[in-house]
């Protein structure tokens, strides 16, 4: 296949979006809502992304996962130290709790700008944290309205169309659409150093395989990547000098997110809100063990993860059981 037309990039570059826009307008359950509303209140951001394990298999005693996208940081309630933080290594965390028709539903929440939306989906950035995120299913649990849901959609195009460019480099040279989407997942895993088993690329794409299949050559053709596409299988046709270039590219990309996800985890001892009692969830649910917390060991759980280690051994946690 030659290299793009001008009109085939273009009629390729709609169906991305048109996909895209059709995944985030889908209806979330209920419960989801009821959270996002009070999680609000009064206040007006531009969207709110609802993503991640909790999407593909709704579950109201898990986690939920929100991306809350604002217009400017000062516009999220937080502190000084931590809003500063967020503008130099975002997103911030929080981990919020609230009562829905009788039943507590948990989430994490992140805090990004729009402006930091835009760079962290761009072709230039050196962090894959968002867009590797957002070239996954999504839904708009919440939007200001349509020119807000517009710059939303616009990232995640942007994410979509990183996603694409590094899976044809990062991916076999010839192969099929799932072959290069599980090499893609397995490198940006890699790269946040995420504590993940070898099957948690493959469970990203279940369900959602005709959705990805669809995207990949589209994405190419948006790109101007010229491949070659027999039966199911698919050859982007990279020079072997691109090629090393991207890989040596990623490298770097992998290198320095495992540095940032060690600052993110220092910085979260001092900018997670709720840290403390989402630890003490995880623990609950798993051990069954209540962690007593006092104000202090609530704002800073990472500081205080001593402290909680020992609380823990007293109550019997790392007991060796038969």
């Amino acid at each position: 296949m030659p290299q793009s037309s001008p009109s085939d990039r273009t009629a390729a570059a709609g169906r991305v979006a048109h996909l895209l826009a059709h995944d985030l307008v889908q209806p979330v359950a209920p419960f989801v809502t009821g959270f996002v509303t009070r999680l609000l209140g009064g206040t007006q951001p531009l969207g709110v992304i609802f993503y991640g394990s909790a999407l593909r298999a709704p579950d109201p005693e898990g986690i939920l996962d929100f991306y809350v996208i604002v217009e400017r940081l000062e516009d999220w309630t937080a502190g000084t130290l931590s809003r500063e933080a967020n503008r130099i290594l975002p997103p911030n965390v929080e981990y919020h709790e609230i009562t829905i028709e009788g039943r507590v539903i948990r989430a994490k929440v992140a805090i990004l700008s729009i402006a930091q939306f835009r760079r962290m989906t761009g072709r230039a950035t050196l962090d894959t944290t968002v867009w590797a995120r957002f070239c996954q299913p999504v839904r708009l649990a919440w939007v200001r309205g349509p020119e807000a849901a517009d710059a939303i959609l616009v990232c995640i195009i942007r994410a979509v169309a990183q996603a694409g460019r590094w899976a044809a480099a990062l991916g076999p040279a010839h192969g099929t659409a799932d072959e290069y989407w599980l090499a893609l997942f397995a490198h940006t895993y890699g790269a946040e150093l995420r504590v993940e088993n070898g099957h948690r690329p493959r469970s990203l794409l279940q369900g959602q395989e005709a959705r990805y299949r669809a995207l990949l050559p589209d994405i190419w053709r948006a790109d101007g990547l010229p491949f070659t596409c027999t039966g199911d299988e698919l050859s982007p046709r990279l020079t072997p000098e691109l090629r090393q270039a991207m890989r040596e590219g990623w490298w770097l990309r992998g290198r320095l997110g495992r540095v940032l996800n060690v600052s993110r985890l220092f910085k979260a001892a001092f900018t997670f809100e709720g840290g403390a009692r989402y630890l003490a969830w995880k623990i609950r649910r798993h051990s069954g063990i209540e962690l007593p917390l006092g104000p202090f060991s609530e704002r800073h759980p990472l500081i205080c993860l001593p402290y909680l280690l020992w609380k823990l051994r007293q109550a019997g946690f790392f007991r060796r059981r038969d």
